[in-house]
């Protein structure tokens, strides 16, 4: 009995190498080759970014100059159209405050004349009360 397993294991024994690959051998494989498609992949994406990159730059040394040109022209008429909205704000101003200040001596007068009113019905009362005590 002790002699068919020694016989069996010694079957299973061998001295030459292996030429199969282990499984980790096999990921680190696979690993690598999934680096090197994104690498390269990554290489394009970013040239191509490079050269969209430049592109916009040259478009855009065109438009600044015409840019600058309408800017100035923007600014010109926004200028002007301040000049104007501020004039006309200063003629409502002026009107309005004259507007105010002769309705506002208006109602002190107003205000007066009924303050004289109700002092006199206060001091007539008065001597009414005083000749009813006397």
């Amino acid at each position: 009995m002790f002699r068919q397993a020694f016989t069996r294991q010694a079957r299973l024994f061998s001295t030459t190498p292996l030429v199969r690959k282990s499984a980790i051998d096999a990921a680190k494989d696979a690993v690598k080759t999934v680096d090197q498609t994104v690498s390269q992949t990554l290489v394009k994406g970013i040239e191509t970014t490079e050269q969209a990159a430049q592109a916009v730059k040259e478009t855009a040394g065109i438009n600044a100059s015409k840019a600058e040109g309408s800017a100035s022209d923007m600014a010109g008429q926004a200028q002007g159209k301040a000049n104007e909205l501020a004039g006309k704000a200063q003629g409502s101003t002026s009107e309005m405050s004259g507007d105010m200040s002769g309705k506002a001596n208006e109602l002190t007068g107003q205000a007066k004349g009924k303050a004289n009113e109700l002092a006199g019905k206060a001091q007539g009362k008065a001597e009414e009360i005083k000749g009813k005590m006397s």
